[in-house]
């Protein structure tokens, strides 16, 4: 992850490839509850933070490098989508009742496309962002998302500019044992 960007342009098949290997994510009923919203180039991706990061709030921001990002991309989510798909014949459910999922898949999934975009766009030697939207109102209204779709964060693409490490990486990455459990929370068995 990255917070500065050359202000350079991502090659359209680099955009493609990126957008392509999204579809491949894994979801649940191959339900594929997902959209993306591009931003490709600086008159588009100037909307983009105009809505979502206004000029008086990019004063003093540690890292003006990220509003150069050649190309942002929305990953949307759609509850709907998964509600229709599990009430279908094969699925045995009669009704769209959200309360049925532990967890909103929906999301889960969409995050998973994610993950693929940036892991592409590393592939392709770009480097990414992944960073919430914090006035999701404000987005929707400006871009006319349908009320059925969640913006569950945006994507930043480009070339690296030289980067100042955030300083988040001094805590350092938590080890295996500090993160895995095995068999039970406290490795005991039943």
């Amino acid at each position: 992850m990255v917070r500065n960007f050359q202000d350079r342009p991502v090659p359209t098949d680099v955009l493609d490839r990126i957008l392509e290997n999204a579809l491949h994510a894994p979801s649940a009923g191959f339900t594929q509850g997902w959209a993306f919203l591009v931003f490709d180039g600086s008159d588009e991706t100037k909307r983009f933070w105009d809505v979502t990061f206004p000029w008086d709030r990019r004063q003093g921001f540690r890292w003006p490098g990220l509003f150069q990002a050649p190309l942002i991309i929305v990953p949307l989510s759609s509850q709907d989508a998964y509600l229709d798909r599990y009430a279908e014949p094969d699925k045995g459910f009669r009704d769209r009742n959200p309360d049925r999922w532990p967890v909103p898949y929906w999301h889960i999934d969409t995050g998973f496309a994610a993950l693929l975009m940036l892991q592409t766009a590393v592939d392709a030697g770009l480097s990414a962002l992944f960073f919430g939207i914090f006035r999701p109102a404000e987005f929707r209204d400006a871009f006319g998302i349908p009320e059925a779709y969640t913006p569950i964060g945006a994507i930043a693409i480009g070339y690296p500019a030289d980067d100042e490490p955030s300083p988040s990486l001094k805590r350092g990455r938590r080890s295996l044992d500090d993160v895995v459990h095995r068999g039970s929370w406290e490795g005991r068995s039943i």
